[in-house]
């Protein structure tokens, strides 16, 4: 089966899309310890006097997913990709609050790239995730909602092979059944770019996150390639 891919839709809209997974099975999720808060606190500190006054619009990675919600329909502005809206509500609020371990270790990592990175609890996940232009009668579950609602026709979201929704605008609101929770032990984590240097900074922030989960959450880990296409072992 595969773990996560694009539609032939979405690559030939978005050429320069990449894409990095890591499949890790046996995870301990829980409480943030105190030495990755103690990290995840350096690095918002670190964060915040890197960008300074600089608008977040001007930060390449954002820029690029910005100019993608824009292609498929969606204001950036009213719509914020999941690395933008972290990093306003550090610019704005002065700090990310703690949620978990596994959540913390995945808002670490995009914050110090400007990246969306999602942590994908698969114990409701049905196959692997593909990445597509909605039809409009899909099935979404928000965060704290018990209501089902569908996507808008054309946005981009990622469905499992029940065709349930997992994220809607691309990488704007994640489901409330793929959110790590602390019953959470097999997880798919997705890091995706559009910007020049993408695949570098993609590859980087797996790396990362990889010797994070290996440190805080332990498990087996699986590391997949970068690619604009699909997920494919290395």
């Amino acid at each position: 089966m595969h773990y996560f891919r694009y539609s032939p839709e979405i690559l030939a809209r978005y050429p320069l899309i990449v894409g990095g997974v890591i499949h890790a099975r046996g995870v301990r999720n829980g409480v943030t310890p105190d030495a990755l808060r103690a990290d995840y606190a350096a690095e918002q500190a670190a964060i915040k006097a890197r960008i300074g006054s600089t608008a977040l619009s001007e930060l390449p990675s954002l820029a690029a997913w910005r100019a993608a919600f824009r292609a498929f329909g969606v204001d950036p502005t009213q719509y914020r990709s999941a690395a933008e809206s972290l990093l306003r509500r550090l610019t704005k609020q002065g700090d990310i609050p703690s949620i978990n371990t596994l959540v913390d270790i995945g808002n670490l990592v995009s914050i110090r790239y400007g990246l969306p990175v999602a942590v994908l609890d698969m114990a409701n996940i049905v196959g692997g995730i593909t990445v597509h232009f909605a039809q409009g009668d899909e099935a979404f579950s928000d965060l704290g909602s018990s209501e089902s609602i569908h996507p808008e026709v054309g946005e981009v979201i990622f469905t499992d092979e029940t065709r349930v929704v997992h994220a809607r605008r691309w990488c704007w609101r994640q489901s409330a059944q793929s959110a790590a929770r602390e019953t959470t032990t097999d997880i798919l984590v997705t890091i995706e770019a559009h910007h020049e240097r993408g695949r570098r900074d993609v590859e980087a922030a797996q790396a990362d996150v990889l010797a994070l989960l290996k440190q805080y959450v332990g498990g087996s880990q699986t590391r997949y390639e970068s690619s604009v296409s699909t997920a494919s072992p290395a």
